[in-house]
């Protein structure tokens, strides 16, 4: 059977059980391709235009083809008569200077009337352009902006006309016989076009066609492979170099979205996978960071002066997409922007949320290319755990990273226009020699992954590069200040932000409402949702909870989401620092130790009064400053302030360095039968709850120390102290939470609870009354059973 009768059976078959109302459907707007119209189609079109009086001309090529924001799945519609106003005139109309020339390419009907005298001097002159090329729109001073608000545009070689055109020169070449085996071929591979879709009209109808139903990326990639199909390798060899640059862009979006579009949160549950579109807030990120500890206390307290932790006002926020947009001081275009946050504050989610917005046209059009190179890459090389040779050259590595990216000699031209993401800084814990370090000058000079970085910020290597660095503040301070033009920090969420968070995640109307009016029964608990961490385990705990009944009578505890932050950073510091699986998170000697010795710093530290640390703080307890301020992603570095420069350290919250505290004395308490706060007894005589020397070492002398504390200082001082060793004794806490994370699965149960609860409801009653309401949080921390 020869091909056009196999044409004209498909032909037969797809159209008897097709109805006049779906063939209505089929019928598309009228080419605006004049040129290659019948003859019988001009003469009729030209027969009604003289009966109204106008004159119409057309153009023999696509006249606006304006940036289109589709990507795979949608259609592109294509400008044509019915839509006369095209970029290339609203340009015009918006950018042009006083006199100059018009050149109207569209298609609608041109009143050739003779202005007023009194017009002559304001009206633009028209000029009837039958050129074979469209005319090159004109280009604004400014960056124009899209639909999304955001400024820039694709690179030429990137946007719709010249894939259009690129199309439409490959395909010219094909003899009509083989243009027409083409036709079927790409039929019979694309089940979303029909064969008369296909087949009906002209070369540019079919091209016009296709980059609408199929977007520009699928339809070339589908006419590429439908040339290889039908042995015509040179032609498609053609059209892909032709379109390279659009072809490498193709496949780095579909990577950063695979990668990006679903947001990984805690330990991934089957069939429960949530859209980065979908639950995403965007936090504050402001260009003067104070350290992005929140100073917020539910005692209005805080130990550290208020110039320590500050707020930046609204003025300094910028969005996360405009990072690029910034200027220096001296008005250039910046090229290195770093971000740092607390740890947990949401710096990965960040990343994914600008490489998924690139990916789907959104925003930052105008970098050719987003390539993620993670300064973990860079550890893993450095540690000969690649198939690389370590001295290797910063474009082999993208390459691994990226495969992409092979043979993107676009990074050299002076034109190219591209970011290159380094996130997970604290990740590289080397010390750089940024004074000493070999000079690069080019992309494909092979040297130590410690030298690659150097020269990557100095901007010697990758220098058409826009360089965005993340990593938490201790890490991030080592790069020095002349080679940075942004410093940014993410803050935490604002109260509004937190209900938006929670919110956004539930589709259940009521099961959204009792969670939000849940967790603000506790104050403490508010102020602990801001950080994006917590606000997560908040939606997460309440979700889980509330699928039992009764459960939402009383507040939520606090101990308990404290003790998730622990947990959660000591995972992440397995996984990411030791690169353990993460079915095998098993805690071993070094990480409790680490965590005993900086609850006894916290607790020293409390004891003086004070949420700020210095270096020889941390070393005073046998600690390596790394250890505690980078890799435990319990502390973060604050601004340095003072003539000295001395290097500042706190706590993610004070809450949280009084909870580390608490910690401590129970795990003492617990683990080697210790009282450390028994120092407050030893010179007072025992109550009457002790009646041998060996209950002061009791669960209740424990308590009883920490409430003699707690009532001799100033309210606010050892209050929440207490409320958290309270809420770590409840066996909900220390017996299932932390077991087999600081206590052994075989430790024994803690005796004389009950005890220490009619302690804490005599004290109740005696106690003063700006203290009963503190110790009736303390007993239900204690007694509560749920979360």
């Amino acid at each position: 059977m020869d091909l056009d009768t196999e044409v004209e059976r498909i032909f037969r078959q797809e159209n008897s059980e097709e109805d006049e109302e779906e063939e209505e459907k089929m019928k598309r707007p009228p080419s605006s391709y004049g040129s290659m119209k019948s003859d019988d189609d001009v003469m009729e079109e030209e027969e009604k235009m003289e009966e109204a009086d106008k004159v119409s001309f057309s153009f023999p090529f696509p006249v606006a083809l304006p940036a289109s924001t589709a990507h795979d799945g949608t259609g592109l519609q294509m400008i044509r008569s019915a839509s006369p106003e095209t970029l290339y005139t609203m340009t015009t109309q918006q950018t042009r200077p006083p006199g100059a020339v018009v050149i109207d390419t569209r298609s609608s009907d041109l009143d050739f009337s003779e202005p007023d005298d009194d017009e002559e001097e304001d009206a633009d002159e028209i000029l009837i352009a039958n050129s074979p090329e469209p005319p090159e729109p004109v280009e604004p001073e400014d960056e124009m902006q899209d639909e999304n608000g955001q400024p820039g545009r694709l690179h030429p070689e990137q946007d719709l006309p010249h894939i259009f055109k690129s199309i439409q020169n490959v395909l010219t070449s094909l003899t009509s016989d083989d243009l027409l085996k083409f036709k079927v071929s790409f039929y019979q591979w694309e089940p979303k076009m029909s064969l008369s879709q296909v087949m009906e009209g002209d070369l540019l109808d079919f091209v016009d066609r296709s980059l609408e139903m199929l977007g520009q990326d699928r339809s070339l990639l589908h006419t590429i492979k439908t040339l290889e199909n039908i042995a015509m390798k040179p032609e498609a060899d053609e059209l892909r170099n032709s379109c390279k640059r659009a072809l490498i862009r193709y496949r780095l979006k579909q990577y950063l979205i695979e990668k990006h579009h679903i947001i990984r949160e805690g330990v991934v549950r089957a069939g429960r996978q949530n859209l980065l579109n979908k639950i995403y807030v965007e936090p504050h990120v402001t260009t003067r960071g104070y350290g992005g500890v929140d100073p917020s206390h539910e005692y209005g307290r805080s130990p550290m002066s208020p110039s320590t932790l500050q707020v930046p006002t609204a003025d300094t926020f910028v969005g996360l997409n405009n990072l690029f947009r910034l200027k220096t001081c001296d008005g250039k275009p910046v090229r290195t922007v770093v971000t740092t946050g607390i740890p947990g504050i949401g710096l990965t989610v960040s990343v994914g949320r600008v490489c998924l917005d690139w990916a789907e046209l959104k925003a930052n059009k105008d970098m050719q290319f987003v390539i993620k190179l993670s300064f973990r890459i860079f550890w893993l090389l450095r540690k000969k755990e690649l198939p690389l040779s370590q001295t290797s050259s910063i474009v082999e590595l993208i390459q691994y990273h990226n495969p992409e990216c092979k043979d993107l000699k676009q990074l050299e031209e002076e034109d190219c226009k591209f970011l290159i993401i380094m996130d997970s800084f604290d990740c590289y814990p080397a010390l750089l020699d940024w004074q000493n370090a070999p000079v690069i000058n080019d992309n494909y000079t092979q040297a130590h992954p410690d030298v690659l970085i150097v020269n990557i910020i100095r901007g010697t290597v990758l220098r058409g590069a826009r360089l965005w660095i993340l990593g938490r503040q201790a890490a991030v301070s080592q790069i020095p200040s002349q080679y940075i033009d942004v410093a940014t920090e993410l803050q935490v969420f604002s109260d509004e932000k937190v209900d938006k968070f929670l919110s956004i995640r539930f589709s259940n109307a009521e099961l959204r409402s009792k969670i939000l009016a849940h967790y603000k029964r506790l104050p403490s608990l508010c102020i602990l949702a801001r950080h994006p961490l917590v606000c997560w385990m908040v939606a997460t705990v309440c979700e889980r909870w509330f699928k039992y009944r009764h459960y939402g009578v009383h507040p939520p505890r606090l101990t308990p989401f404290h003790g998730s932050i622990l947990i959660f950073q000591t995972n992440r510091h397995l996984e990411y620092y030791y690169g353990l699986p993460e079915n095998d998170l098993k805690w071993g000697a070094n990480e409790n130790n680490r965590i005993n010795k900086i609850g006894k710093m916290a607790l020293k530290m409390l004891e003086r009064n004070t949420g700020v640390f210095f270096e020889e703080d941390v070393k005073e307890f046998g600690m390596k400053v790394t250890d505690v301020t980078v890799f435990s992603g319990l502390c973060t570095e604050l601004p340095t302030a003072g003539s000295d420069r001395k290097r500042t350290y706190c706590f993610l919250h004070f809450n949280f360095q009084e909870f580390i505290a608490a910690l401590y004395v129970f795990t003492m308490f617990r683990s080697e039968c210790k009282n450390v706060l028994d120092t407050a007894l030893m010179h007072k005589p025992k109550p009457k709850l002790f009646a041998s020397k060996d209950q002061t070492k009791s669960t209740v002398a424990l308590v009883q120390c920490a409430l003699e504390r707690t009532l001799a200082s100033p309210p606010g001082h050892y209050d929440m102290f207490l409320r958290f060793l309270c809420g770590i004794l409840n066996p909900a806490c220390h017996d299932s939470l932390l077991r087999g994370c600081l206590y052994s699965h075989r430790a024994p149960k803690v005796a004389g609870l009950e005890d220490v609860q009619r302690l804490l409801e005599q004290t109740i009653l005696t106690a003063e009354e700006n203290r009963v309401e503190n110790l009736k949080e303390c007993l239900r921390e204690m007694t509560q059973k749920d979360e």
